[in-house]
């Protein structure tokens, strides 16, 4: 596995709007549909890629936890699926509802959305608080598919615990690591 570490963009960035198709709805949905007055997750991701997989059971623990207090998480596969077929709309609609994700996870085609969030890798976690700015970005815990820390989301689980009580987010915040984007050719 070819690691890869996200880009860490500034604090501050305000979200880039967005307008997906979400395969398991069949419809479009924009940031401005789906964002939240508390904190918005968004997390670029996949079917295919080892540390996704390691750490989806937790991510879908951790948006189950705090979608009901008001955060909203959106999954964005950015991949090729035409070198990457387990990344196709049709699987990521098959693993969605096997899994049963509690968020959309929305294709991003034409790639221009991971463009515009400097998303390097899969997964590669963005929170942005009420107003759309980015309040943290990075990984989603220390846990890895070659280490034997068990994934808990700390790390995504802190930045979202002090929003809700309207503290600052920790400054201190390390990259995610996972597999590239498979930016097509």
């Amino acid at each position: 596995m070819a690691a890869v570490e996200s880009a860490m963009i500034p604090l501050g960035t305000v979200a880039p709007p967005f307008r997906l198709h979400d395969p398991r709805a069949k419809c479009w949905r924009s940031l401005d549909e789906l964002a939240s007055p508390v904190a918005t997750v968004i997390v670029f991701m996949c079917n295919h890629c080892p540390y996704v997989q390691h750490i989806l059971p937790a991510l879908l623990n951790v948006a189950r936890e705090y979608i009901p207090r008001g955060v909203t998480f959106i999954g964005i596969n950015s991949n090729d699926p035409i070198a990457y077929p387990d990344d196709s709309p049709e699987n990521m609609v098959q693993l969605a509802e096997e899994l049963d994700f509690p968020f959309p996870y929305l294709f991003d085609e034409t790639q221009d959305v991971a463009r515009s969030y400097s998303a390097a890798c899969t997964p590669d976690l963005f929170v942005f608080d009420g107003s759309r700015q980015l309040v943290y970005r990075g990984q989603f815990d220390s846990s890895r598919p070659s280490n034997s820390i068990p994934p808990t989301g700390e790390d995504l689980k802190r930045a979202l615990d002090a929003l809700l009580v309207g503290k600052p987010v920790p400054a201190e915040q390390r990259p995610s690591i996972g597999c590239s984007i498979k930016w097509r050719k």
